[in-house]
């Protein structure tokens, strides 16, 4: 299944000089959950490429808590505000989905 989440950048990020909005897409295994891959519009493939690393494998329907911490203790962007809240709205896009 193919998810996003879109959230607000901040003014000072280099993002928001090329998009009004910071957005994250994620392929999640329906099966089990699971973060197969993601992706979101950084301006570097080294930034995209880390932010990969730090979802893919974890479980989109359980390990919010966790996956935020690991952001939060391993992503010092000045994106990380922006990538928690998509990340939060893909997980509740996701949820409602999967529930409906």
């Amino acid at each position: 299944m193919f998810v996003t989440g879109i959230s607000r950048p901040a003014q000072d990020d280099p993002i928001a000089s090329n998009y009004q909005v910071f957005f994250l897409s994620i392929i999640v295994d329906r099966a089990n959950d699971r973060v197969i891959d993601a992706t979101c519009n950084m301006a570097s493939d080294m930034t995209k490429d880390f932010i990969h690393s730090l979802l893919v494998g974890h479980d989109l329907a359980k390990d919010m808590e966790e996956m935020v911490a690991v952001i939060r203790r391993r992503f010092f962007g000045l994106a990380q505000k922006a990538l928690i809240v998509a990340l939060k709205d893909a997980h509740n896009r996701y949820m409602m989905v999967k529930r409906g």
